[in-house]
């Protein structure tokens, strides 16, 4: 076991977990964040991305010990007080979410897109979230939300 100081949603948190131990279980069970989600452990799905230093990663797979000086960003992170972010304003108007487990590591891809390309095209919407997978199928509300996003 190490102590670990890891810089979430623009708060230090000091951990003391094994150097293997992946983001993602540290976000949920040592910081109590539950909005990243586990879904293949594989880093296949997207359902655990987060931010790390603005580019969507998957945390699944991510060992703590190559993130200590990095700033991340979780789906908590994203609103501002009462103020929700763009794109989950966008989400909400959309009616992205459907079963809704897998939205958050959407929402993260769809805006670390959106920081880097603020006008994105169909494909490069489709590029950007190639990896996220939605049991659902609800892509058709997920591009259009995204593009709604890109105009706010």
């Amino acid at each position: 076991m190490a102590a670990y100081t890891i810089n979430v949603n623009g708060k230090e948190h000091t951990v003391d977990v094994l150097e293997d131990t992946p983001l993602l279980w540290v976000i949920r069970d040592e910081l109590q964040m539950k909005g990243t989600k586990f879904g293949c452990g594989k880093a296949l799905c997207g359902a655990c991305t987060v931010h790390l230093d603005g580019t969507a990663v998957r945390s699944c797979s991510l060992p703590i010990s190559v993130v200590a000086d990095s700033e991340i960003t979780t789906i908590e992170g994203l609103a501002s007080g009462d103020r929700l972010h763009p794109v989950q304003e966008a989400w909400a108007e959309h009616n992205v979410p459907q079963c809704g487990y897998c939205q958050p590591g959407q929402i993260m891809s769809a805006t670390a897109l959106l920081s880097q390309n603020s006008s994105p095209s169909d494909d490069d919407i489709d590029a950007a979230m190639s990896g996220n997978l939605c049991r659902c199928g609800t892509y058709t509300r997920i591009k259009a939300a995204i593009k709604t996003a890109a105009k706010k």
